[in-house]
């Protein structure tokens, strides 16, 4: 990506964390990254292409953190381990995490390939699944399995974004959270095992 079309997706990932998907648009974009209203257009085409770049671009920071098969683990510790990278990103992250969980107020709708992307992104979790319980040989029960792992995760980012904080403390939020996704998917095995 060269230099200019970083500067505008850095400067539209910071005005949506401090104004939503509201104080995106083209001319104060083009003066948080410092570059012409052209300069965005000819990039990106737009307020809607920048939002695309964001959300492809964070959906693959997600299909990143899935991506553990390949380091060889055990499949309950891929599955933490991928957990773990999850929650990593959502911090480092969060102005993509936003806007790809739908904190736009409905002011953006991604687009076809955007889209495809985050699928993508999500299959990565569904093959972790897969691996842990090599017994649910039905794609449905994969992806039931694989949503709630994933709303495990969420729920706690969610927790931790919004104004819980102030009400219980969450500064060991990620540790309690993969706890809850050991806890389940050890549930899971246990059920597997005796049922």
């Amino acid at each position: 990506m060269n230099q200019n079309k970083a500067k505008i997706l850095k400067a539209a990932s910071s005005l949506f964390l401090t104004g939503g998907a509201a104080a995106l648009s083209v001319r104060a974009i083009a003066k948080e990254a410092g570059v012409s209203t052209i300069g965005i257009y000819s990039h990106f085409e737009g307020k809607q292409g920048i939002l695309d770049a964001l959300y492809i671009e964070g959906f693959g920071f997600v299909a990143d953190a899935m991506d553990v098969l390949k380091l060889g683990l055990a499949p309950r510790e891929a599955v933490l381990l991928a957990s773990k990278n999850y929650l990593q990103l959502a911090e480092t992250h969060e102005a993509h995490y936003r806007l790809i969980f739908g904190e736009n107020n409905g002011a953006y709708a991604p687009s076809k390939e955007a889209k495809g992307v985050a699928i993508e992104a999500f299959s990565g979790l569904i093959d972790l699944v897969g691996n842990v319980y090599p017994t649910l040989v039905d794609e449905a029960a994969r992806v039931r399995v694989a949503l709630q792992v994933w709303a495990l995760m969420h729920g706690s980012v969610s927790l931790k974004q919004h104004a819980v904080g102030e009400l219980v403390d969450m500064h060991d939020w990620q540790p309690r959270a993969l706890e809850a996704v050991a806890v389940f998917i050890d549930g899971l095995s246990a059920g597997e095992a005796t049922g």
